[in-house]
């Protein structure tokens, strides 16, 4: 009954990972190719958003790759990727603003967003320290090891926990300042909340998708202390 159990949480988490994905791949991709009416790219309404804050001293630059968006609070940087950075979509204007919403969140001091900050060095260390933790376990019969590296996934669930607050916080301010900027049509608001809705979901998608793989691996290994 285990083995059915173990396998299923991992075909149930592998599904959630991928619904959530195929999700926000095929709404991005459908508001990529609908043109905001004012012609507005995602540099120009992010560095509208920037100056309006306050936010001068945060460069916006051009990268490379797909869904690549970001922020980094260490250097002052909105990085977008070049169909954000250059285009001039519902959905180019409405990732750029997120990513915007989230220097905002640092001028402000947003408390979650300085939580995620000091995890991130021991999410790191986690990520790789705890299968490895628990290979070793099951190769040395350690059961200590594997409950350590069961505890790191816990690290990783609690991160990507106070990352969903970040994200939906982001996102809130992007909306906000859409609006009033009237950056959007009222039409093009919703759908850029539509957007911002879906990619906030593959947070989501992760947090359950994490707490199912705990649970296996508690299912997996919680008989061992018995034998």
């Amino acid at each position: 009954m285990d083995f059915f159990i173990i396998y299923g949480l991992t075909i149930i988490a592998l599904i959630i990972t991928l619904i959530a994905q195929g999700f926000v791949t095929s709404t991005y991709g459908k508001y990529m190719q609908i043109q905001n009416k004012r012609q507005l790219t995602g540099e120009e309404a992010a560095r509208y958003l920037l100056d309006k804050n306050g936010l001068k001293n945060v460069a916006v630059v051009e990268i490379n790759g797909y869904l690549t968006d970001h922020y980094d609070p260490s250097r002052k940087v909105v990085r977008l990727s070049k169909k954000v950075y250059e285009g001039t979509s519902v959905a180019s204007v409405s990732v750029a603003c997120h990513e915007c919403g989230h220097a905002i969140q640092d001028k402000q001091g947003y408390v979650f967003m300085r939580i995620r900050a000091s995890l991130i060095p021991i999410v790191n260390f986690s990520s790789y320290a705890g299968y490895l933790a628990i290979l070793l376990g099951v190769l040395f019969g350690a059961t200590n090891l594997i409950w350590l590296g069961i505890l790191s996934e816990v690290v990783i669930l609690l991160f990507q926990l106070v990352t969903l607050p970040v994200e939906i916080d982001a996102s809130k301010k992007a909306l906000k300042e859409l609006d009033y900027a009237h950056f959007l049509t009222s039409k093009e608001l919703k759908q850029g909340k539509t957007m911002l809705t879906a990619a906030a979901l593959t947070y989501v998608a992760s947090v359950a998708s994490t707490i199912i793989q705990i649970l296996r691996l508690i299912l997996m290994f919680s008989g061992r202390e018995d034998r």
